[in-house]
């Protein structure tokens, strides 16, 4: 039985498709919007690959899942259904847009910045006014809920099998017995928010000789970088890349005393569980609004004129140095490693 919807109990519909560090950063608005609404009944709609996500939140009352490949229309249909209260498009993408108008209803968006951003790649100029990170933009679409944001990291609540899975893996490994254990996520969508492998050996290599293990992270994309890498650590190093999903390397994180990720979405997964993080910050920049949140994160970055060259990373360094990531040496982030919080 549907409810009827009250200021109580609204009937809420977030949409949100990717990217995994975009959809980690939903979560707190989705904690506010629980707590301010203990009734409400609260559906996400994403990828069906980000549904790991989202397992076991008690925040959402649904996921609904959508596949790349599935009409538009037939989506449309089914949110046409819902009797919601409250659309919030988090997402404010072409297809997200095309959604809004299949399923109709009134719905609220969140400040992209778009222009600021185009200025600020083009011309090295920050326009930006709106100094908050997207984690708190979101609270826009959610204007007419009456909620704010409570100063509290992303979250991601574990299922029992995934950190079963990861201990398994981490005592089959021989890892993290007698020494402190560092997740390192050496890939990322594009070559240019990409660390060079070889910072990531000499790094591996220096880890290895102040005593602590090492943990690869990544998809099947990384798994040869990752075995390399591993095959650099020799016995105290073990790759994960490809063996888990991201409810399992988000376990793996946990387990971390603590991590190093470039501008991804598994640097956000740290963050959400908890890991202290060093970030490298390569042709993006803070005022898009991405950095990590919580106070345990150290971002390394160069300041250089060409910073930032891009809003989501590239094939190819457009002046063919690649100088942002290759300067940030190994013995930096060792030393940043070193200092963080704990």
């Amino acid at each position: 039985t549907v409810p009827s919807p009250t200021t109580d109990s609204p009937r809420i519909l977030a949409v949100r498709f990717s990217a995994l560090g975009d959809l980690v950063l939903t979560t707190p608005l989705f904690r506010a919007i629980r707590v301010r609404h203990p009734k409400a009944h609260l559906a996400l709609v994403t990828k069906t690959e980000y549904l790991p996500l989202f397992r076991h939140n008690p925040r959402l009352t649904e996921v609904i899942s959508y596949d790349a490949d599935q009409p538009l229309t037939s989506l449309a249909q089914r949110l046409k259904a819902g009797e919601w209260t409250h659309r919030l498009d988090l997402h404010q993408s072409l297809r997200s847009r095309a959604l809004r108008l299949l399923a109709g209803g009134k719905w609220t968006g969140y400040p992209k910045h778009r222009f600021q951003r185009w200025v600020l790649i083009r011309t090295k100029r920050n326009l930006y006014r709106d100094t908050r990170p997207v984690v708190e933009r979101y609270f826009d679409a959610a204007r007419g809920l009456d909620v704010s944001p409570d100063g509290g990291p992303p979250e991601i609540f574990l299922h029992t099998e995934a950190t079963q899975g990861a201990d398994r893996f981490l005592k089959e490994s021989a890892l993290a017995r007698d020494r402190s254990l560092v997740a390192v996520a050496p890939g990322a969508g594009h070559a240019t928010k990409r660390w060079p492998e070889r910072h990531w050996h000499e790094l591996v290599r220096i880890l290895v000789n102040a005593k602590r293990d090492v943990v690869i992270l990544g998809g099947p994309a990384e798994q040869a970088v990752a075995s390399r890498l591993a095959e650099t650590g020799g016995d105290h190093a073990a790759s994960a890349a490809g063996l888990f999903d991201i409810q399992g390397s988000a376990a793996l994180l946990r387990r971390a005393r603590s991590a190093v990720a470039g501008d991804t979405g598994l640097m956000h997964l740290a963050t959400a569980v908890g890991t202290p993080v060093v970030v490298l910050l390569g042709p993006t920049v803070g005022p898009f609004g991405f950095l990590p949140q919580g106070a345990r994160a150290t971002v390394l970055e160069k300041d250089l004129v060409c910073r930032p060259c891009t809003a989501h990373g590239g094939p190819a360094c457009p002046l063919g140095h690649h100088h942002c990531l290759e300067l940030i040496l190994p013995s930096e982030v060792a030393e940043a490693l070193r200092k963080l919080p704990q």
